[in-house]
């Protein structure tokens, strides 16, 4: 081991403005995080006596009970739709391929005012049992706003995280495991349970972590069908009793819940690994399926495309057409104005510090540069309405220490300057989806080593003239996959810019959700619309910039 001197000269010697800004930046994200732990060390006031006495049972029942079920389900909804589009060909297999992904597109919440919505009692699908087929209907089966409805809501849509995973490994890497077994006389189905789920439970692990983060960041699908969630908590006891100590207390505690998934999920991943026996990865070859088996697959993957992503988007299609003459006006487009600007503004800071700690980490695999890249993960694992305690209480410390200079540029006393601001907003995107772009960016640079940037180097070229020169040109596809996956979140992130934006500002996420809290869904799904329109087009391309990096 050596000797802190010898770690000290090292450290040195290796520093640079690349270290430095990834530093800086890994300890800024860490900070809200710091925040919200201390609140459990904190004296608790009246308010938390009463919700640990009568309430805190009922929220942590009501979240696991939430997460546990949604991760079943979308884990045997992923794999199995995995497993079919990556090892059998079917009809519009190659559509269903990118096809199934597009309910990433729909937030949970959109999904679940249109669902509510289709099947309350003046809603398209028990009109349809009245009025077409004459039958009347047992209110019973229709009630969707309850726990089982939000089961159904989350696992049709946040299923692809499971999918995506587990496809892309079972194409890449299951091929020679999977022949040997065909080889040997085994079926589709010993296969599928013997060979494919044991094989991929690294990937299907990471999948559903993925799933049991979004649900529990989840506001307004949990607000909206009176789901007593931990997130939902956190906003009542914050705004409907005006105590942010026993929210933080809140927050504190399901950040630990969510560092607890993520030590189960390491443990999980490292139980088993599985090396391909013939030293190479070689593509899974498909069967293709004839008579019964190949309309059972597309039957299958058609009626989730239908459930997940295409009557959902109808539906609010149908809507809109009805109510945009109302909605679409002059403030309207200040709400895509907004929307577009502070992604873009979000994602472009984001992927510039990706960039710039990605390339600064790959050099250095030190223990400090493994604890910054833990550090810039950590956003994505908290959920919004937990950053946002933390993020506020950093800007306003922030604030009050800078007090002395804003008086000096004329502000009154106790103004609040940072605080409530773009500023803020920004930087909480920044420190929640962080790890997307830095994921991304990382991949990028894994694929390609790091061979080309030392030749460049010892031709006596630095470190950043050789980013710009030789990694960026290479890496250009994995920076633009960040991009588009960091943009797709921040635009239809919703508890996040509920809680931090500043005054009378706006996004198609808040306005959605203001009109769908008003009861007013019709006029909810003008800006549902744009919101899922922008993912689909940001899921297509990521499909075709992975298809080029494939091929």
């Amino acid at each position: 081991m050596k000797k802190p001197s010898v770690m000290l000269r090292d450290t040195k010697r290796k520093l640079n403005g690349w270290i430095v800004i990834s530093g800086i930046g890994a300890i800024a994200a860490l900070l809200p995080s710091l925040y919200i732990l201390t609140g459990l060390f904190r004296k608790p006031n009246e308010n938390w006596a009463h919700i640990q006495t009568y309430l805190l049972a009922d929220y942590a029942k009501e979240t696991l009970i939430l997460v546990a079920c949604t991760v079943f389900f979308t884990v045997m909804i992923g794999a199995i739709l995995a497993w079919l589009v990556a090892a059998y060909e079917f009809p519009f297999r190659r559509f269903f391929a990118w096809g199934l992904a597009l309910p990433l597109s729909i937030p949970p919440y959109i999904a679940a005012y249109t669902y509510g919505s289709m099947f309350s009692y003046t809603g398209s699908v028990q009109r349809f049992f009245r009025n077409t087929l004459g039958m009347q209907v047992d209110q019973r089966y229709f009630d969707i706003l309850s726990m089982k409805g939000a089961i159904f809501i989350f696992t049709l849509f946040l299923y692809p995280y499971v999918y995506l995973v587990t496809k892309t490994f079972l194409e890449r890497q299951s091929a020679a495991f999977i022949e040997n077994a065909r080889l040997l006389g085994k079926g589709p189905i010993t296969i599928f349970f013997r060979i494919v789920l044991p094989l991929s439970q690294a990937a299907i692990v990471g999948g559903a972590s993925l799933v049991a983060f979004e649900v529990l960041n989840d506001f307004g699908l949990t607000k909206h069908f009176g789901i007593q969630s931990f997130t939902a908590a956190i906003f009542k006891t914050w705004f409907g009793m005006n105590d942010i100590d026993s929210a933080n207390r809140l927050a504190a505690l399901l950040m630990s819940l969510m560092i607890l998934l993520l030590v189960v999920e390491r443990l999980l991943r490292r139980r088993k690994s599985y090396s391909s026996p013939t030293g190479r990865s070689a593509p899974l070859q498909r069967r293709k399926l004839k008579g019964a088996g190949a309309g059972a697959a597309f039957t299958i993957c058609l009626v989730v495309f239908s459930l997940s992503f295409l009557i959902p988007v109808i539906q609010l299609a149908v809507w809109a057409s009805w109510t945009y003459d109302d909605v679409i006006n002059s403030s309207f487009w200040v709400l895509i104005r907004n929307t577009i600007g502070i992604s873009l503004l979000a994602v472009l800071l984001l992927i510039i510090f990706a960039c710039i700690a990605a390339n600064a980490s790959r050099f250095d695999r030190s223990i400090w540069s493994l604890a910054m890249t833990k550090m810039i993960g950590m956003g994505y694992s908290i959920p919004g309405a937990v950053l946002s305690i933390g993020v506020l209480a950093i800007f306003i410390s922030t604030d009050e220490r800078l007090a002395s200079f804003y008086k000096l540029l004329g502000y009154a006393e106790g103004k609040l300057v940072l605080t409530m601001s773009l500023v803020m907003l920004v930087f909480a995107y920044i420190v929640r989806f962080a790890a997307v772009g830095f994921n991304a960016v990382e991949t990028g640079f894994e694929k390609r080593g790091i061979r080309y940037a030392e030749a460049s180097r010892m031709l006596g070229r630095g470190l950043t003239r050789t980013f710009f020169t030789v990694d960026l040109p290479m890496i250009k596809g994995a920076v633009l996959t960040g991009f588009l996956l960091a943009f797709m979140e921040i635009v239809k992130e919703l508890p996040l810019t509920l809680l931090l934006r500043p005054f009378n500002f706006d996004t198609l996420a808040t306005k959605a959700y203001q009109y769908a809290s008003d009861e007013q869904i019709h006029q909810a799904s003008v800006p549902a619309l744009i919101l899922v329109a922008i993912g689909v087009v940001s899921v297509l391309i990521y499909h075709r910039i992975g298809e080029r990096q494939s091929a």
